[in-house]
């Protein structure tokens, strides 16, 4: 399968490495809108190909895949534009800037009959498989709570403070403590609600979510964009809890019994970097045919961006796109 990514920044150099590490897939192409940043970036990374737009990428005929690894307020146009191309296309969380444009590009891809993903990593991981069959075979008894944290101090990031690039902790990191709850408990969700602290900006920089699922577990989840976080994800059940070492990237579940007893500590699969699951997902659902990848349906992607959307509307956090 070969890749053509969109844009230069980090996340676009860890999707390059991880390319680079599989054999099945292939890094074969980048777009900036500069040709100079493109090809600076192709020689970085032995790409083939450098395009000096977005345009000159969509139209050539070898890509197999989009990768759109620019920032979530600049999402919309150009996965709109590589959809009507027909290009099938990976797009990095949060997916779109909110539900509408989330909605409309869906519904773009579906009438066309494009391929759409959002490259929520943790959705294809290994860990996710191994924590719901420890759920299912019953190893805690019923779940009854769920914890997350999330947080990175990163000091004063331009796009994080800014709400035309969609800043805040809560698209950047939130969507993954809100995705850590639905991964294991698809339960509709009964209330939603929380508080958030923000800068002078109006973005959220730290915030706190507490849900309750109409099967009675409740979740509290916490993001932020300026503190260093445990990471750690808990699911408590009636005869123990697992314990989730990163809820960005589980390396390790850690089983324990009644009274936190300890039973075994469960290692995922060596890894590339974690990236290497979401394009061998996507080169499997385009085998088969498929507009969406099994792991993560375009029904989810929209049902979280909407809980966003609620989030961000009681704590009166506002991008332009809005």
């Amino acid at each position: 399968m070969k890749v053509g990514i969109i844009g230069t920044g980090w996340i676009a150099d860890k999707a390059a490495t991880t390319l680079n590490g599989l054999n099945t897939c292939e890094a074969y192409a980048v777009g900036s809108r500069k040709l100079e940043t493109a090809q600076a970036f192709a020689a970085k990374w032995g790409i083939k190909k450098a395009y000096g737009s977005y345009a000159e990428l969509l139209a050539d005929p070898d890509v197999d895949l989009i990768y759109v690894g620019t920032p979530h307020s600049h999402h919309y146009d150009v996965t709109k534009e590589a959809i009507m191309a027909g290009k099938p296309c990976l797009v990095e969380k949060a997916f779109m800037a909110n539900a509408r444009q989330t909605k409309e590009i869906i519904d773009l891809a579906h009438e066309r009959g494009v391929f759409l993903a959002e490259a929520i990593w943790t959705r294809y991981q290994p860990a996710v498989n191994i924590v719901r069959n420890l759920i299912a075979d019953g190893r805690i008894g019923t779940p009854k709570l769920i914890t997350a944290t999330l947080g990175y101090s990163m000091g004063r990031k331009e796009r994080i403070f800014r709400p035309d690039l969609c800043g805040g902790a809560l698209l950047d990191l939130g969507v993954y403590v809100i995705n850590f709850v639905r991964m294991f408990n698809d339960s509709a969700i009964k209330t939603i609600d929380g508080y958030c602290v923000k800068s002078d900006t109006g973005m959220d920089l730290t915030n706190t979510i507490t849900i309750i699922l109409e099967d009675g577990v409740v979740a509290n989840v916490q993001s932020s964009a300026s503190c260093v976080g445990d990471n750690i994800g808990v699911i408590a059940g009636t005869e123990g809890n697992l314990i989730i070492d990163n809820v960005n990237n589980p390396q390790t579940i850690t089983v324990n019994g009644p009274d936190r007893t300890y039973v075994e500590t469960i290692h995922v699969p060596q890894q590339i970097t974690g990236y290497e699951y979401q394009f061998m997902a996507c080169r499997q659902a385009l085998k088969e045919g498929l507009l969406e990848p099994r792991e993560m349906p375009h029904r989810e992607m929209l049902y979280i961006m909407q809980l966003m959307d609620d989030l961000r509307k009681k704590w009166d956090v506002r991008y332009p796109m809005d």
